[in-house]
């Protein structure tokens, strides 16, 4: 029995070169593109319902445009429909439920 022959080596520096010279062209037939995105928030979760960022707050069903995310003065971020809630539970002046800060 004799052995398998060894494969010749592939000089691909030498390919490359060869690629770029060329006119070939590349047609892209079928695209599938995957993405994802995320909130730019200090935390991962709202401050009053204690629900994750990327989902959504109790009151919406889907999280993304109809559940934004608000940044208050001291950069503590809440749902939308959260901190609406809370300023209007507040008697007096409203503050920040995390620092209190108004």
């Amino acid at each position: 029995m004799k052995p398998c022959p060894k494969p010749n080596p592939i000089d691909r520096a030498s390919i490359w070169t060869d690629l770029r010279e060329s006119d070939a062209t590349l047609t892209i037939f079928r695209w599938h593109a995957v993405t994802s995105w995320t909130w730019d928030a200090q935390d991962e979760t709202c401050g009053i319902c204690r629900k994750a960022f990327d989902g959504c707050c109790p009151d919406c069903k889907l999280p993304g445009d109809d559940c934004p995310l608000i940044w208050g003065a001291c950069n503590h971020a809440f749902h939308l429909h959260c901190i609406l809630k809370w300023v209007n539970s507040q008697t007096s002046q409203a503050h920040c439920p995390m620092c209190r800060r108004e």
